[in-house]
């Protein structure tokens, strides 16, 4: 059977304002209105969903069902309508994002977002060179997702991971020299939570290799110039992770946060944060990781 939305409406109004009059005032509706749209509701159901006394309104066991289920039906077909609302929003949407955060799917997250607001104008910085929560702070940017500690606070926690030191399979530790490293070019949250780690450490290191786009250091990782930080899931089947066991320090875990311009955000902007947490709760995590593999010194 088919539910009209109005009527799950009126069942959730009543249900969460406790009350006919209340869930009337909520809907914009007379209490008789809202009182023949839930007997409409239980008379398809076949089963009264609610208790009704002269102190007050309780769900029946099956209202108790129905109510969860109107709720996750309610959910679906405001979704829907977000997606597919033709919207007059304009203006410019100036959004930051790590480079190691784009994946595949972003892009097809933005691209979903600009066909809903055709008239807005976005503005994407990318770059693991940014220091983006600095951009927002300054005006200069809407939103961004940027690379935090995962005890630092502020912002909306998107995912965790785990940061590795990994080289190439076919990478040879210099003997009787420093080992080398491919980082990128300050300000960068990566190479400062690299360099804070190596020089905490007794390890002999320099930086041989920077690239300020992660295209550049993963060349130079697979060339077998220098080992280089990533977050677990980026590594691939031709990298080795390295640990303490090859003499490489710990590296923190640490949170992607959406970050958000305080005060006067356009509707268009929020909803564009919006859809990004949604995202990225789908995203796959970092747990589990490659098997770890021996740094090799000949």
């Amino acid at each position: 059977m088919d539910f009209e939305p109005t009527l799950l409406r009126a069942f959730v109004a009543v249900c969460e304002t406790g009350g006919f009059t209340r869930a009337a005032e909520r809907l914009h509706l007379t209490q008789s209105a809202v009182s023949h749209q839930i007997r409409r509701l239980e008379e398809q159901v076949g089963r009264p969903l609610l208790y009704r006394t002269t102190r007050k309104l309780t769900l029946t066991e099956d209202g108790e069902d129905f109510l969860r289920h109107a709720e996750q039906i309610l959910q679906g077909q405001d979704a829907l309508t977000r997606r597919f609302q033709s919207s007059t929003a304009s203006g410019a949407i100036r959004l930051g994002v790590p480079e190691n955060f784009i994946g595949d799917r972003l892009p097809q997250l933005l691209g979903r977002f600009a066909r809903s607001y055709p008239a807005v104008r976005l503005e994407v910085s990318v770059s693991v060179c940014l220091d983006l929560r600095a951009k927002v702070d300054a005006g200069e940017l809407d939103l961004a997702v940027a690379i935090t500690r995962s005890d630092a606070k502020g912002g909306t926690v998107l995912r965790q991971t785990q940061f590795v030191w990994a080289a190439a399979d076919t990478f040879r530790r210099p003997q009787d020299s420093s080992l080398p490293f491919a980082l990128s070019p300050p300000p960068c949250a990566l190479r400062a939570m690299a360099v804070e780690a190596l020089t905490a450490s007794s390890l002999d290191w320099h930086v041989g290799f920077t690239s300020a786009n992660q295209h550049g250091l993963k060349a130079a990782v697979k060339a077998g110039l220098a080992v280089s930080i990533f977050a677990q899931e980026e590594i691939e089947p031709w990298m080795r992770v390295l640990d303490g066991d090859d003499g490489l320090p710990p590296l923190p875990k640490a949170n992607y946060v959406l970050i958000r311009k305080q005060g006067g955000q356009m509707p268009c902007a929020a909803e564009l944060g919006r859809l990004i947490v949604d995202e990225a709760g789908s995203w796959p995590s970092s747990s589990g990781g490659p098997e770890r593999a021996r740094l090799a010194s000949v």
